[in-house]
């Protein structure tokens, strides 16, 4: 029990180094708190493409292996490999109610605590994602029932919620329509395509998609009578006054679609009523703005994809969707802005090789056909670059974006933070060079770094690198875990916007983030 005497002094001034131990299952190197960074430790995905623009000494060290030695340095990344031998669960695996024993095996190092730290942080994320996709969507199981049951059905299956249309866009009428579902009253939206508008053999070959309307249901049959169409008010419902007319027309025989998502307004209507809003609160607009231009941008990638291009991109021809989301009021008990973002859905398709896109102007065709545009740099780019101005209430004409004479676009006020960026993506997008124009994919990403970061000021006393964005991303995505938990306890599930910064966050990788800035802060 008692403590050996002390070591004679002599012995000790002696001694210059400690003998080298067996392998640890610590890594070696600094014992400091500190030295356990998560700017070395993180486990990297490297990934190609990477800006040829980075200086060498920019670049990120864990491009260049070095072999090892003995004692494992802490600058060095930290595989997953190494972490699951150890125990056999993943990051995605990982819970709160997960035994400490697991939790032990992987807790061995400080490397090793930051490893599982963010890979759980992904792994939520990516779970966070799905959840809220379904909140949104409606479950894929329940969608494809309901297509079933639709089946074969027709005006007689359906409940005429509203005499007249609820909606009416560039290519279609919408009427709001009851119909009942597992013992539930659904109201769904009847599309009645206007004529020469129809889309559906192309429509019905789509996957599903956040911003892509989807069918579940079609039939051929007469316009009940109590519908009218606008344009046409006596030829469904006969006389106005009251009285039955003397012949009355026959009902016409329409296409009709049936689609869960039931539109309110066109993004046209939205524009148009949300002038005063941008006046009185220009950062709360262009925001929404920002999210808007994202949807589109979402929805003609996953287009191209398939194939298929948007009929034409203009704003009588994108559909807003209400989101589902906490009541008015817990939105003013946090100060929430009354103006709610919608979902915007593409409604109206055709196939690329089928028919080329429609000039607007015979001065665009003669551009287009001049420059000779590739497919991937085509109109999608221009009507996305016009749709920025329009969203903005700035009035622009093609022959002035694309005019011969002119090389300046008109001016955009700054009104906002977001002002700047979005003058800075429309310039881009209308670029009288279609190879210098970006692509829908990378004005994707501008509008996400526009919304989300990083923004300019972290390269004021920061030198950008690769090593620097990589350290944003990974507190950011703890942050923003923390605000869903927040927000969870405020304002219940997460909503529209938190769904795409989830997404965001989930997919974008530090090289991405130096290519956009690059770009978008030039």
């Amino acid at each position: 029990d008692s403590l050996p005497p002390p070591l004679p002094k002599k012995q000790l001034q002696r001694a210059e180094s400690l003998p080298e131990q067996g392998p640890s299952r610590h890594l070696q190197g600094d014992p400091t708190p500190w030295a356990g960074s998560s700017l070395y430790s993180i486990p990297v995905r490297h990934k190609e493409g990477a800006p040829s623009s980075i200086p060498p000494q920019d670049r990120p060290s864990w491009g260049q292996k070095k072999p090892l030695t003995k004692s494992q340095s802490l600058g060095e990344p930290v595989a997953w490999s190494s972490l699951q031998k150890a125990s056999s669960l993943s990051p995605a695996e990982l819970t709160f109610g997960t035994a400490d024993g697991e939790l032990g095996k992987l807790l061995e190092s400080p490397a090793g605590v930051c490893g599982v730290v963010l890979g759980c942080q992904e792994a939520t994320l990516a779970r966070l994602s799905g959840r809220i996709q379904e909140e949104l969507m409606g479950l894929e199981e329940q969608q494809q029932l309901l297509e079933a049951e639709l089946a074969g059905k027709s005006w007689a299956a359906l409940r005429s919620l509203e005499r007249e249309p609820s909606c009416e866009s560039g290519d279609a009428w919408y009427f709001r329509v009851g119909f009942t579902f597992e013992q539930t009253q659904l109201v769904l939206a009847a599309k009645v395509p206007k004529p020469c508008c129809t889309s559906l053999g192309v429509q019905s070959s789509l996957g599903v998609h956040c911003n892509i309307q989807r069918l579940v249901g079609r039939f051929t049959d007469r316009l009940p009578r109590e519908l009218v169409l606008p344009g046409n008010p006596g030829e469904q419902s006969g006389s106005t006054s009251g009285e039955e007319p003397a012949c009355p027309a026959t009902p016409p025989v329409l296409q009709v679609l049936i689609s869960p998502a039931v539109p309110y307004q066109t993004l046209a209507g939205f524009v148009k009523g949300s002038q005063g809003l941008h006046r009185t609160s220009p950062g709360h607009y262009e925001r929404l703005a920002c999210l808007l231009l994202l949807q589109v941008c979402m929805g003609l990638e996953h287009l191209r994809v398939q194939n298929v291009r948007q009929g034409d991109l203009c704003p009588e021809n994108l559909l807003l969707v209400q989101c589902p989301g906490p009541s008015q009021a817990k939105q003013d008990k946090v100060g929430c802005p009354r103006l709610s973002l919608p979902r915007l859905l593409i409604s109206s398709f055709f196939k690329v090789k089928d028919k080329p896109r429609p000039c607007s102007t015979s001065q665009e065709q003669d551009w287009t056909e001049g420059l000779a545009a590739p497919p991937s740099q085509g109109g999608d780019e221009l009507n996305l670059g016009m749709l920025i101005y329009q969203i903005l209430h700035v009035d622009i004409s093609l022959e002035k974006a694309l005019g011969f004479r002119s090389n300046r676009l008109p001016e955009i006020p700054s009104l906002s933070i977001y002002s700047t960026g979005l003058k800075r993506l429309a310039t881009l997008l209308l670029h009288r060079d279609p190879h210098k124009r970006v692509s829908i994919e990378q004005a994707r990403s501008i509008l996400q770094v526009l919304l989300w970061g990083p923004r300019q000021e972290l390269f004021a006393r920061n030198k950008k690198s690769l090593s620097l964005l990589r350290c944003w991303l990974e507190v950011k995505r703890a942050l923003l875990l923390l605000k869903f938990a927040e927000r969870s306890v405020l304002l219940g599930s997460p909503g529209l916007e938190e769904w795409l910064c989830c997404r965001y966050f989930k997919e974008v990788t530090e090289q991405t983030l130096y290519q956009v800035t690059q770009v978008l802060y030039a």
